[in-house]
């Protein structure tokens, strides 16, 4: 099982508290995977995280894992180790902007 972290605007729009597991099959795994599963477990997801037509990440939102920012790796590089056993969580972040 991968372990997905949303942010909270996220996680309100897909009526989930915290920690998603989703089981991911694709090998290796990748950020395009976990995404793709993400989205058809919860279809309301689909174009906040990624636009429709594109499937370029949204603005203001980043990819972590492993204290890595994976945000400007291609979608279909292998994720850590780690996040592929379950050891450790994908995040998806909303950046913070203000000025």
């Amino acid at each position: 099982m991968i372990r997905v972290v949303l942010p909270p605007h996220l996680q309100s729009l897909a009526q989930v508290g915290g920690e998603v597991a989703l089981d991911v099959r694709r090998h290796p795994l990748t950020r395009a995977a976990v995404l793709d599963a993400l989205e058809a477990r919860y279809p309301m997801l689909r174009g906040t995280i990624r636009d429709h037509v594109t499937a370029q990440r949204r603005p203001f939102l980043r990819f972590f894992a492993c204290a890595r920012d994976l945000t400007h790796d291609p979608p279909d590089a292998p994720l850590p180790e780690p996040v592929a056993t379950g050891a450790e969580p994908f995040l998806v972040v909303g950046a913070i902007v203000g000025g």
